[in-house]
């Protein structure tokens, strides 16, 4: 599953991320909360910051989470394949 994301920067400069599996659990693991909230508890900051994570990850930024943000002008959301857990079939 993959959450994509549009970046626009103050510069005018633009960036595509693509939040992997390994992304989302090093969000889980950063904030202590389900990949799920952002579903249902939508926080700004919550996209912002996976965003910047997998931007790193693939080595596009290498600032810090809150100096990379200072440059951000706009974070979109863009098509997803992440199918909410309760949609899934269970195993067996």
């Amino acid at each position: 599953m993959h959450i994509n994301f549009n970046v626009k920067y103050v510069d005018g400069s633009a960036a595509e991320a693509v939040a992997s599996v390994a992304d989302q659990v090093a969000f889980e693991r950063e904030h202590d909360k389900s990949i799920a909230t952002i579903s249902t508890d939508f926080r700004l900051s919550d996209i912002c910051w996976l965003a910047w994570h997998a931007l790193k990850r693939r080595g596009a930024t290498g600032d810090p989470f809150d100096t990379w943000l200072e440059r951000v002008d706009e974070v979109e959301i863009g098509q997803s394949d992440m199918v909410p857990l309760e949609t899934v079939a269970p195993i067996g």
